[in-house]
């Protein structure tokens, strides 16, 4: 994802999103290796139903992206890693984006928390 193909609302899903400080440390330690739930709530310290509100947040932007794989002794585990993204932040981008503000519909409920 990118700034080329992205509409206002695309951009305001993303910074909305990404204006949480917990959506921000998940982020980051996605960055590092993908993660099941388990491990990364006791890793950032959160409980896994707070991070799962979270984690379905960021998905539903396209930060991050699941994927459900069977361990050895055949428990299904969700393991979650950052999708690649670049949003290049400018008063020209900005302005660009502001014009197609409302192409994908209200977004407002959805960035509400």
């Amino acid at each position: 994802m990118d700034n080329e193909d992205m509409t206002g609302d695309g951009l305001l899903r993303i910074l909305a999103t990404l204006a949480n400080p917990h959506r921000i440390k998940i982020v980051a330690a996605l960055t590092r290796e993908r993660r099941y739930v388990s491990q990364l709530a006791r890793q950032l310290g959160i409980s896994r139903a707070l991070l799962q509100v979270h984690l379905r947040k960021l998905e539903a932007a396209g930060l991050v992206s699941a994927a459900i794989e069977i361990s050895p002794d055949g428990k299904a585990m969700k393991y979650y890693e950052v999708a690649p993204f670049a949003v290049l932040l400018t008063p020209e981008s900005i302005a660009a984006a502001a014009l197609t503000l409302g192409v994908d519909g209200d977004v407002a409920a959805e960035i509400g928390s």
